[in-house]
């Protein structure tokens, strides 16, 4: 049992939303599901109301709820904080589903301040299912229900990971926002070097191989979810101006330095020393990695 009796998912018939009101159906609490614009093909299964402005049928259910789910943009979930924890009862508790926290924790201060309430972030697309993928979890206001939902969470597979709301958006500042931007950099910059990406993929070692897999994923995705990463996070724009010193100062050690070799040795000390303990975990990880690409030997592909 999900320890919900009775749940609202507020954009439930998105991705992310859709994934997490399919677990807590899977454990037995009774869901509404609720979008403003539900797709055609949905559209009999769930309300259609503005959680911003809720409507009777809606404002009933906020009131029966155990669990309220946010599954929606930032700029709506923030507006719904003060009438939905008007309408909630007590003791009933408070979710959503952000990327970015900074902003949730203010406005959760300024009109729920009593509110039982835990941000959760799958780090992950739903597509890929979250057995063994990582949740990050930020609890406002702990209580009995942050901790149902957690176990709901890890019953499903999930890796709850706890952080502050500081945290959160310093972390995923550098685990998204500088991330795609290392990937989508990359990619302008084979556009720019008017490349055949066909004799690349003939020709590339493994660690191009995994660079061009990795740019066609996120060309496979949404350029406004992308966006919004890079808009939304304040830390990000912090994470794409070291991204753009960092090839600078490489660009000076590689060509510009009077012994970039010498060099080179300083910055892979330094960066092992960053490493630190994860360093030969990385290694092995990235060894079986090439071994599932290239059926390599035990030796893999070391230096290319």
């Amino acid at each position: 049992m999900s320890g919900f009796a009775r749940s609202v998912v507020v954009g439930g018939s998105g991705a992310v939303g859709g994934m997490f009101a399919g677990l807590l159906r899977e454990a037995g609490s009774r869901t509404l599901v609720v979008d403003l614009v539900p797709p055609p093909e949905r559209r009999d299964a769930c309300l259609t109301d503005d959680v911003t402005a809720p409507g009777p049928e809606l404002a009933a259910a906020l009131r029966d709820a155990d669990l309220v789910l946010l599954a929606v943009h930032e700029e709506v979930a923030l507006k719904a904080v003060a009438p939905v924890a008007r309408l909630m009862r007590p003791g009933a508790l408070l979710a959503d589903t952000l990327s970015v926290r900074t902003g949730m924790a203010a406005e959760l201060a300024a009109h729920a301040p009593g509110v039982e309430h835990v941000g959760l972030n799958p780090m992950f697309a739903p597509a890929a299912g979250m057995t063994g993928r990582p949740v990050a979890a930020v609890v406002t206001r702990d209580g009995p229900g942050v901790a149902a939902l957690l176990r709901l969470v890890e019953s499903g597979g999930g890796r709850p990971v706890r952080l502050s709301a500081e945290e959160h958006d310093r972390t995923v500042a550098v685990t998204q926002a500088l991330t795609h931007a290392v990937i989508l950099s990359f990619g302008l910059a084979l556009a720019r070097l008017g490349v055949d990406v066909r004799t690349l993929t003939a020709t590339a070692p493994p660690p191009h191989q995994v660079l061009l897999a990795l740019l066609a994923r996120v060309l496979g995705g949404s350029p406004e979810v992308y966006g919004d990463i890079q808009r939304s996070n304040p830390r990000a724009a912090s994470a794409r101006r070291a991204l753009a010193e960092a090839l600078r100062s490489f660009a000076s050690l590689a060509g510009d330095g009077p012994d970039p070799a010498e060099d080179l040795d300083g910055v892979f000390e330094e960066l092992r020393r960053l490493m630190g303990p994860e360093l030969a975990a990385g290694q092995d990880h990235c060894q079986e990695l090439f071994r599932t690409l290239h059926r390599t030997d035990d030796e893999g592909e070391k230096d290319r």
